[in-house]
């Protein structure tokens, strides 16, 4: 197997797809962001100074997806079709979980518009709580699920 974004020179490159045809694709993404139990307290009261952590982070995500091709260097810029964001508190993992959809018509996959949807979430819920909890990490950020393509579906295992 060879490294797509490689010429056989080893140069980076950005992969032709202009051959491939276009296709319903669909990635979904997860992550947590781990955190003290007060801050979790605070997200999910909504008392929180900077307004609602989540419906924030919500938009943010969508926005990452849009722009993923303008943060990872070798990845072409796509029409997303749809974007969703799913935001659940945790109180038992002391943690908010993170499901992104991401869905297209086209010649390439989501994967990445997926992905960065959970990081810009996870990055916003930081960025809104760090003032009163520093030490929140973010975790398991991963691909759960794509469809669409040449290569078809494929999930993660034990996932359902």
């Amino acid at each position: 197997m060879s490294l797509t974004h490689f010429t056989q020179a080893g140069d980076a490159h950005m992969v032709d797809v202009g051959g491939k045809a276009v296709t319903r694709r669909r990635a979904v993404s997860e992550g947590w962001i781990r955190m003290e139990a007060a801050t979790l307290a605070l997200i999910e009261r909504g008392g929180h100074g900077k307004g609602d952590v989540l419906g924030v982070a919500r938009i943010a995500g969508i926005m990452g997806a849009k722009r993923t091709a303008d943060l990872v260097p070798l990845c072409h810029p796509l029409s997303l079709t749809r974007v969703a964001i799913d935001l659940t508190l945790r109180p038992e993992d002391l943690a908010v979980h993170c499901c992104a959809t991401v869905e297209t018509n086209g010649q390439t996959g989501v994967e990445m518009e997926a992905l960065c949807a959970v990081q810009v979430s996870l990055l916003t819920i930081y960025d809104m709580c760090k003032a009163v909890d520093r030490g929140m990490t973010m975790t398991d950020i991963r691909l759960v699920e794509k469809a669409g393509g040449k290569s078809g579906h494929w999930r993660l295992r034990g996932q359902t």
